[in-house]
């Protein structure tokens, strides 16, 4: 079975539901794979064998017991999955990579972690993160930095960046990210994996930590990770649905798209936002995937839409200014305690004056002002197609790139990202291209608000006409 830890997680349940494995044979595999590669990669933060195994042997019962007469096992029945150590998974630690937390429990899942649950999925563990989720790569105190699966000397990306390379080496079939930045798309697109970034609200983000509220409830999200998009689609459609805790919840409904509907969109792409440039391969990545699609049919044109450069500015204004005013509280007194990368992001955030009532009242009206403008020119355009980063993934350490003679400073490399955030587009990676270096390079696939499953579909599309997901060749 250890090369199935390879599979799909739709072929793993598939085969969970055919009898062709048990579920326990399943979960041995992935905790063999966890026990070999996790010291290379470091993803996993807290994972717990007999728990995993207790799991699997119940949805063994469950397929002994099952009714012939009809199929009522989960979507998920069986399949091994990871959660984001910033998100509650019972008797599991959830300390979001900080010692500020450390040794914290949860106490109960998570809704979506309970929704994954109810859908079949044997939960494998948590996964690590940077120290409060505040950078675009993954390195803490408590745990140390975890590797990319593709090159052990580059980052997995941040903040999702243990899940990421523990998705992309086999170690799970699939799992969970938050992203208020680019911290499920920018590890993915460093991996070699697809992820989505929900609209606010689609998937609730009760149990996160930090607590998605105030204005930073309008950028950050959890969404689903995975090595294929139709895994991403199964995820999503578990964990999706109301939650009275979610200050951006939404009665959104999951909704079927017609084929005949997804080939009537119009889809607009542009390589660069003619602030920041891209590296070559990134460009030839998004050209390839205008190029995929037009010739299976989808009218597809060069556009690029006026105001990201505003979105951009408005975002730092919500997650840079107005998150380091929400953590300000919890890390005052403990500056001593903090790792070097959240230090360096509070330097950054300190540089500019903390918001009055009067400044955030203007970026929370400047942020409705610059959506409303984007999503008109969207009409003609429902879909996006664009690049995910300015670089692949980058060596640990590294502040500052050349890019076409250009030098590209961190915080702008994942602004292709941030954009989205601030907007609260639904938008997917999906992996389109290499590096010189044999690095793997996602493009996004970006939608208008609640839209994920035109999304999804475009995303679909463009992995079927690329070909088979390419696993990392370092690791066996």
């Amino acid at each position: 079975m250890n090369s199935n830890t390879l599979l799909s997680a739709r072929e793993i349940a598939a085969q969970i539901r055919s009898k062709e494995v048990s579920p326990v044979e399943v979960a041995r595999a992935h905790l063999d794979r966890i026990e070999r590669l996790n010291p290379k990669l470091n993803a996993f933060v807290d994972y717990q064998p007999e728990v995993v195994l207790a799991q699997a042997r119940d949805a063994e019962k469950a397929i002994l017991r099952r009714d012939k007469d009809k199929d009522d096992l989960g979507p998920l029945h069986g399949v091994p999955v990871s959660i984001k150590s910033a998100v509650d998974v019972a008797g599991h630690r959830c300390e979001a990579g900080t010692r500020l937390r450390a040794g914290h429990i949860a106490a109960e899942d998570a809704p979506l972690v309970a929704r994954l649950r109810a859908a079949g999925a044997v939960i494998l563990g948590v996964t690590n993160t940077p120290e409060l989720l505040m950078a675009w790569e993954t390195d803490n105190l408590l745990i140390g930095r975890t590797n990319n699966p593709w090159d052990l000397t580059r980052t997995s990306g941040g903040s999702s960046g243990g899940e990421a390379a523990a998705i992309a080496a086999g170690l799970s079939a699939g799992g969970v990210g938050s992203d208020g930045g680019g911290s499920i798309r920018e590890p993915a697109h460093f991996c070699g994996i697809c992820g989505l970034k929900p609209t606010p609200g689609r998937i609730p983000s009760t149990g996160h930590f930090p607590t998605s509220g105030g204005p930073f409830a309008l950028i950050g999200v959890v969404g689903p990770m995975a090595r294929t998009i139709e895994d991403v689609r199964t995820l999503f459609e578990a964990m999706a649905g109301w939650d009275d805790r979610d200050p951006c919840a939404a009665p959104v409904e999951m909704r079927a798209i017609d084929e005949s509907a997804v080939r009537a969109i119009n889809i607009g792409f542009f390589d660069d936002d003619g602030r920041t440039p891209v590296t070559k391969e990134t460009r030839a990545a998004v050209n390839r995937a205008a190029s995929l699609l037009s010739s299976c049919g989808f009218r597809v044109e060069p556009f690029r839409p006026e105001g990201l450069e505003e979105a951009r500015q408005r975002w730092w204004e919500f997650f840079g200014t107005a998150g380091g005013m929400i953590l300000e509280p919890m890390l005052r007194g403990h500056e001593s305690e903090l790792s070097p990368i959240l230090r360096e992001f509070l330097a950054w955030t300190n540089t500019e004056p903390t918001h009055t009532g009067e400044s955030l009242l203007a970026a929370w009206l400047g942020r409705d002002e610059v959506r409303e403008k984007i999503l008109l020119q969207m009409r003609k355009y429902p879909v996006l197609i664009c690049p995910t980063a300015a670089i692949p993934a980058f060596r640990h350490g590294e502040r500052e790139w050349l890019v076409e003679g250009k030098t590209v400073k961190y915080l702008d490399a994942w602004s292709y990202c941030e954009w989205f955030n601030l907007l609260g587009f639904p938008a997917a990676v999906v992996p389109m291209g290499r590096s010189e270096q044999g690095l793997p390079i996602g493009v996004q696939i970006v939608g208008r608000p609640w839209q994920e499953e035109v999304v999804l579909a475009v995303a679909a599309k463009l992995e079927a006409e690329r070909g088979p997901w390419s696993a990392p060749p370092l690791l066996d």
